[in-house]
């Protein structure tokens, strides 16, 4: 299994070594994480489902549907559980400028009341979310190997070397998503709804996951852009 951090650099290796270095994303490019040993990856952002509220019959249809999904693949899946504090000051600030422009007493008081109540509740508890993700994998080993011939050419005529790249980019690409589709389609089945992340919603995904100081202050995913439906 490929991790997207690198756990081979020592504590005295770390040092003075750039973010960048324990990161084994190489680029991420259309919609699409490359990883430095070559390898894709697509990420999808997954919706949840209460099933504790589900009745007996919906919970066991349910269960078999992933079941059927589960025995369908013939290829490893990864599920990442982001939990996050929620940053409500820009909430909190929004709530305050309600109460200055308010002209009736009563709603003024009652804005007052209850972003006071909010305030208090975060000073006492944090408030946490939580994000569902699945990782659908595409090695470059599950195609074709290059041969001693094959890196030869690559080195004696670089131009179409690179263009035969993008052309197994494209390929491996179209076979990742491949993987994507039938994922989606068996887990349909199981009332969640799935939308893959594009590069830039990618790039935010992983930036707020190696800075998360600064990312408390970021602007977040809109998961309502996703059109990720709430059961």
């Amino acid at each position: 299994m490929e991790f997207l951090h690198s756990k081979t650099l020592t504590k005295n290796e770390s040092l003075g070594k750039s973010t960048q270095e324990f990161v084994d994303i190489a680029e991420i490019k259309d919609n699409v994480v490359i990883l430095k040993n070559g390898t894709l990856r697509a990420v999808l952002m997954v919706s949840s489902i209460n099933f504790d509220l589900k009745s007996t019959q919906e919970q066991e249809a349910i269960i078999a549907a992933y079941q059927g999904f589960l025995n369908s693949l013939d290829f490893p899946i990864q599920i990442l559980v982001s939990t996050r504090k929620i940053d409500i000051d820009p909430y909190l600030e929004m709530l305050g400028e309600k109460e200055k422009t308010q002209a009736n007493e009563l709603l003024r008081f009652q804005i007052s009341e209850y972003r006071g109540f909010i305030k208090n509740l975060v000073g006492t508890a944090n408030i946490m979310t939580k994000s569902f993700y699945l990782i659908v994998p595409f090695s470059l080993t599950e195609a074709k190997k290059e041969g001693f011939f094959s890196r030869i050419q690559i080195a004696l005529n670089p131009k179409q070397a690179m263009l035969e790249r993008q052309m197994e980019f494209e390929n491996y690409k179209n076979q990742l998503w491949q993987r994507v589709d039938h994922i989606m389609a068996g887990l349909a089945r199981t009332g969640i709804r799935m939308e893959p992340l594009k590069t830039e919603e990618l790039i935010e995904l992983f930036y707020n996951a190696y800075n998360p100081r600064v990312s408390e202050s970021a602007e977040k995913i809109e998961t309502e852009k996703l059109e990720l439906s709430r059961v």
